[in-house]
């Protein structure tokens, strides 16, 4: 029996998802857990597996389409098995169709036939999200022809459109391009305009400090010594020590581990660590939930469970929401950053940059000099919400806590 394939729903408040590569073809065989395609929502971007083993019979959805939730894209079976039935778009009886839940039937009124997803405007066919698209971009979609189902215009319609409307390329010397332009992804509006929305919305400073980390490397080498002979142990990284150094100062220091509204502050009891992750879609921050209660080695394996999720693009979007993390840290000191202005996550009041390690002169005592290894620590806080003595105060304790660090 032929098996759909379902846009899943991802969150409770995302309602479509836009489909933003198939990587198997009609046609193809394809196994349980192949990746089909890729889709984004307006918080993150995701892969999608085949929930089943066969013939990819039939897609219902092009690249660049935008589709409601809990929707067919595409059907698994046997060769010569008919689609009709799994067709969103076909008036056949419906078979193993997804289950519509109430808050998306009210928000869509219907998806039979995507009626409801199709806006009529002077018997024009767009999507919510193309029509967004245009307006932002100032353009006439009236005699634009769509690529979408039906022909309706899609998001990667008005693209192509506004890329084929303006001057791409300035011509030069031998016909070489100057410069090339092209649109922002979805993800990177979404980084741009919560990074503007936090400086432009919150009073920002940013101190700078470093710690004596000979004790992390003593404890780093012990744990590489281990791995060389069990290659089952946990591997605990530099960032994981200093984010369990974080967490101790946490909650040492509340006012830091709050998010600030307008009118009042809220302080947690527990630390939700927001780590930022670089990935090829751009920059996401999964949120370790309830991070105070794990070990070292518990932490450590979270950690990096949330930044593959989000290099695979499988990540809850309810752990990459601004309000989902009570703190966040972000390093660059693996790309030898020595020093930088890390940007609140905003309701976050507070996040910690970390840099890379510098060997520095240091009196050992009896005017007796050596060279010491350091990390750079830059503590972005809201002023809004915290003075600058509890500030430094704050995160000369992640100092303390570091140069304490016994593994």
């Amino acid at each position: 029996m032929a098996t759909a394939v379902i846009m899943p729903k991802q969150g409770q408040s995302v309602e479509t998802c836009i489909i933003t590569k198939w990587f198997k073809s009609k046609g193809e065989k394809v196994s349980v857990g192949d990746i089909l395609l890729s889709y984004e929502t307006d918080k993150a971007s995701f892969d999608l597996e085949s929930p089943a083993e066969g013939i990819l019979l039939d897609v219902f959805f092009s690249e660049g389409a935008e589709v409601p939730v809990l929707v067919n894209v595409a059907v698994i079976g046997k060769s010569g098995e008919t689609t009709d039935s799994f067709n969103p778009n076909s008036s056949a009886p419906r078979a193993s169709m997804a289950i519509i839940t109430s808050d998306v039937r009210e928000a869509s009124q219907s998806v039979v036939g995507l009626k409801a997803f199709d806006i009529e405007d002077n018997k024009i066919r767009i999507s919510p999200r193309a029509k967004r698209m245009a307006e932002d971009k100032g353009l006439n979609y009236t005699d634009l022809q769509g690529s979408g189902p039906n022909g309706r215009i899609i998001a990667r319609d008005i693209e192509r459109f506004h890329e084929e409307g303006i001057s791409v390329t300035k011509a030069v010397k031998n016909d070489e391009a100057e410069y090339s332009e092209k649109p922002l992804s979805n993800v990177r509006k979404l980084i741009s305009g919560a990074m503007h929305s936090s400086l432009q919305n919150s009073a920002q400073l940013t101190h700078h400090m470093g710690a004596d980390v000979r004790s992390l490397l003593e404890a780093r080498q012990k744990i590489k010594n281990k791995l060389s002979a069990d290659k089952s142990q946990q591997d605990i990284t530099l960032n994981d020590m200093i984010c369990w150094c974080i967490i101790k100062a946490l909650l040492k220091f509340p006012e830091a581990n709050s998010h600030f509204f307008d009118d009042h502050i809220k302080t947690f009891h527990k630390v939700h660590l927001g780590l930022a992750v670089d990935t090829t879609r751009g920059l996401m921050v999964p949120a370790v939930k309830n991070a105070n209660d794990l070990d070292l080695v518990k932490l450590s394996k979270e950690l990096k469970s949330a930044a593959e999720a989000c290099k695979k693009g499988s990540i809850s979007p309810e752990l990459i929401q601004s309000d989902a993390a009570t703190f966040t840290v972000s390093n660059l000191g693996n790309y030898g950053v020595e020093m930088f202005t890390p940007v609140i996550n905003l309701p976050q009041v507070a996040i910690l940059g970390v840099c890379s390690i510098i060997n520095r002169p240091v009196n050992l005592g009896n005017n007796t000099f050596g060279f010491v290894p350091y990390i750079g620590l830059s503590l972005t806080y809201d002023h809004r919400a915290i003075d600058g003595g509890p500030a430094t105060l704050f995160l000369k304790e992640i100092k303390e806590q570091i140069e304490a660090f016994r593994y």
